[in-house]
C-alpha cells in the first residue's frame, strides 16, 4: 500500500523555507547594526563612582586594560573607558593676575604659580615687592598650586604637562583663569578665581579612566622671606577642626609632630602652613569631607645669610596640600601677611576666622589686647614703632609703680628682721637638712615674720606680675608683621636682633646700676654678689639674640625703674632703708677687724 502524501509537502519545499529564513535573519541582523541608535556607554552610568585609593599606582593603566582583555577572551562585553581625547599646549606660556595687593604669575606648565609678589611688603634686602614663594625649595619640591597625589610619578606628570589656558594672555588682569590637560590616560582641569583680597578660589579635578584620582592643591615648600635658621624654625602647620580650637604642629628633629606625606581626613574649617609673618591657608568649601597632607622636606642653606657662598647647613621647609579625597577639590586659599586685621577678615564657610594662625603664646589673653593698644598708640600718637614701644613701656611701668612701692616696703621689713634671721640660722646650722629639728627652725622663722608683719614673697610679687607682660611683649614683637623692617634711630628692623649690640650692653649697665640702688632685702653678701652679676648677664644674653624691639622694651623699663628708685631713695622710707644698710655694713666691718 503506498503512502498518501500531504498536498502541502511538495518536493524540495523544506530546503527552500530554510534558505529563505536564513537570508531573512542575516538581513535583519545587518539592519540592526547599521540602522539602530548606539547604546549609552558604560562610563556615563559610572560617573558617581570614586576611587578608594590615595592615588593611582604606577601600573594603573595596565590594571584598567587587563580586565578588558580577559572579558573579551571569555566572550563578555568589555567595559567602556574614557575617550582618548588630547588637550595639550604646544609651548609654555604665562598668565599674570594682578591687583593692589599682589601680582601672581601662572605658567601653563603644570598650571601652577612661578611668582607670587606681595606688593605692600619689602624683601629681606628692603626692596619693594616680597616674593612669597621660596624659589630654591619650589625648584626642588614643587610650585604653589601644584597637585599632590601621593604618587611621585603621577604628581610629576600632572605638574610638568603643558596645559591649555583660558583666557589667553591679554593686557587686562583676568578675574578667573582655567587650565585643562588630557592625554588619553588622564584628564585634568584647574580653575582659579580672584577678587580684591588675599584669598583666591581653587577648583581642581583629575580623572584616570572612569575614576576620580585624589589630587590635592598644594603649597609645597616654605616662604620667600625665610633667611637664617631662626626664621626656618618659626614654620608651623596649623588647623582648626570643626568645633575645636586651633592646633599647631611644630618642627622637631624626630618628625613626630609633622611627618612628610602623612594624610589626615576629617572635618576642618581651615588648614595651612605659615612662618612668623606669612601664611598659606586652605579653606575648604566642604569642611565636612576634607583631607590634608603634611609636606616636609629639607634644603641646603648658608649658615650665615650674609655669606651665601660660605658654609652650608640643612634647613627644613614645610608645606600643605588640602582638598577632597577621591574626587574634585574646591577650596579657597589665603596667601599673604599674618596681620591681625587681615586674618580677622578672612572666614571659613562656617564663619571661623584665621586669627588663630597668629600665635600670641600662652599669654595671648594679654598679648592680643596689648598689641591692640600698641597699634592704636602707633596710629594716633607716635607714628614710629620704636617710640611707640618706649611710650607704652613707660605707661606700663607707671601703672606698676604701686607694686614697686610695695616691693620696697617689703624689702625694708626684710632688712629689719635680717639680724634675727641670721641668729636663727646660726642656731640650727649644725643640723642636716633632713634632720627633724630643722622643722623647729622653720617655725621660729614663721613666728618672726608674723611678729614683724613680713611677707617673704612680697618683694617677688611685682616681678611675678611683670613676667606675663614681658612674655606677652616677647611673643607679640616676634610675630607682629607690623614691626618687620620697622626702624628706630640706628635700628633698621625692630623684629631682628640689634646688629651693633648696643641694647645688650646698655642692659648690663642699667641692671648693674639697679642692683646697686636697690635695697639688699636681707640677703647675704654672697647672695648680693651673685645677683649683681647673674641678673645683668642673664638679661644681656637674652637681649643679644631676640628682637631689638623687645630689647628696647627691657632697657626702657630699666631706665624708668632707675628713675623711680632714685626718687624713692629720697623719701623718708628710702632714707631709713639706707640707714639700715649702712648700719649693717658698719657692724660687718667691725667684725672683720
Amino acid at each position: 500500500m503506498s503512502e498518501i502524501q500531504n498536498p502541502q509537502n511538495q518536493p524540495g519545499m523544506d530546503k527552500s523555507v530554510i534558505l529563505v529564513f536564513a537570508v531573512s535573519m542575516i538581513l535583519l541582523v545587518l539592519a540592526q547594526q547599521f540602522l539602530s541608535k548606539p547604546q549609552p556607554k558604560n562610563e556615563q552610568k559610572n560617573d558617581t563612582k570614586t576611587e578608594q585609593r590615595v592615588a593611582q599606582p604606577q601600573g594603573a593603566s595596565a590594571a584598567v586594560t587587563a580586565p578588558a582583555a580577559s572579558s573579551i577572551a571569555a566572550g563578555k562585553a568589555a567595559p567602556v573607558s574614557q575617550p582618548a581625547t588630547s588637550v595639550q599646549a604646544s609651548t609654555e606660556s604665562s598668565t599674570v593676575v594682578e591687583n593692589d595687593l599682589y601680582r601672581i604669575t601662572f605658567t601653563n606648565r603644570g598650571a601652577q604659580v612661578k611668582s607670587w609678589i606681595l606688593k605692600k611688603y619689602k624683601d629681606n634686602e628692603g626692596k619693594p615687592g616680597l616674593e612669597l614663594i621660596h624659589q630654591q625649595a619650589a625648584g626642588q619640591y614643587g610650585l604653589p598650586l601644584s597637585l599632590w597625589t601621593g604618587d611621585a610619578t603621577l604628581s610629576a606628570k600632572l605638574n610638568s604637562a603643558l596645559y591649555v589656558s583660558s583666557p589667553a594672555i591679554s593686557g587686562a588682569s583676568p578675574k578667573n583663569v582655567s587650565f585643562e590637560y588630557a592625554d588619553g590616560d588622564v584628564a585634568v582641569k584647574k580653575e582659579f578665581t580672584f577678587d580684591d583680597s588675599y584669598v583666591i578660589g581653587i577648583k581642581t579635578s583629575v580623572r584616570r579612566g572612569n575614576q576620580w584620582v585624589t589630587a590635592l592643591p598644594a603649597w609645597p615648600a616654605g616662604f620667600g622671606d625665610a633667611e637664617g635658621m631662626p626664621s626656618y624654625a618659626e614654620q608651623r602647620i596649623d588647623y582648626v577642626a570643626t568645633g575645636k580650637d586651633v592646633t599647631r604642629l611644630k618642627l622637631d628633629k624626630k618628625g613626630a609632630s609633622i611627618s612628610g606625606g602623612r594624610m589626615t581626613s576629617g572635618s576642618y574649617q581651615w588648614v595651612g602652613v605659615s612662618d612668623a609673618y606669612f601664611g598659606a591657608i586652605f579653606l575648604p568649601t566642604d569642611p565636612q569631607s576634607t583631607t590634608y597632607a603634611e609636606l616636609r622636606n629639607s634644603i641646603e642653606i648658608a649658615k650665615d645669610p650674609s655669606k651665601p657662598q660660605g658654609d652650608k647647613t640643612k634647613a627644613e621647609v614645610l608645606g600643605v596640600a588640602a582638598g577632597t579625597m577621591n574626587g574634585p577639590s574646591s577650596v579657597r586659599l589665603f596667601a599673604g601677611p599674618k596681620a591681625v586685621d587681615v586674618l580677622d577678615s578672612v572666614h571659613s564657610v562656617n564663619g571661623v576666622d584665621l586669627g588663630g594662625s597668629l600665635d600670641f603664646g600662652m599669654f595671648g589673653f594679654i598679648g592680643r589686647p596689648l598689641f591692640a593698644w600698641v597699634r592704636w598708640t602707633q596710629q594716633h600718637w607716635t607714628p614710629n614703632w620704636g617710640w611707640t614701644i618706649v611710650l607704652v613701656t613707660v605707661l606700663i611701668n607707671a601703672a606698676l609703680l604701686p607694686l614697686r612701692i610695695s616691693q620696697i616696703k617689703s624689702a625694708m621689713k626684710m632688712q629689719k628682721v635680717a639680724p634675727h634671721m641670721s641668729a636663727i640660722q646660726e642656731k640650727y646650722k649644725k643640723f642636716k637638712l633632713d634632720d627633724p629639728r630643722r622643722q623647729e627652725m622653720n617655725k621660729e622663722v614663721a613666728a618672726l615674720y608674723k611678729e614683724h608683719d613680713v611677707n617673704p614673697v612680697g618683694g617677688c610679687l611685682p616681678l611675678i606680675i611683670q613676667m606675663p607682660f614681658l612674655f606677652a611683649f616677647y611673643t607679640m614683637l616676634r610675630n607682629a608683621i607690623e614691626l618687620r623692617q620697622a626702624g628706630w634711630l640706628y635700628l633698621t628692623d625692630l623684629s631682628a636682633p640689634d646688629p651693633k649690640h648696643i641694647i645688650p650692653i646698655l642692659t648690663i649697665v642699667g641692671m648693674v646700676l639697679m642692683q646697686r640702688m636697690m635695697p639688699a632685702s636681707g640677703m647675704s653678701k654672697e647672695q648680693q654678689r651673685m645677683m649683681n652679676m647673674m641678673t645683668p648677664l642673664m638679661f644681656a644674653m637674652f637681649t643679644w639674640s631676640v628682637a631689638s624691639g623687645l630689647g628696647l622694651y627691657i632697657i626702657t623699663g630699666t631706665v624708668v625703674q632707675i628713675i623711680q628708685q632714685l626718687i624713692m631713695n629720697q623719701t623718708p622710707m628710702g632714707r631709713e632703708m639706707r640707714a639700715i644698710a649702712e648700719k649693717r655694713a658698719l657692724k660687718a666691718a667691725e667684725k672683720r677687724r
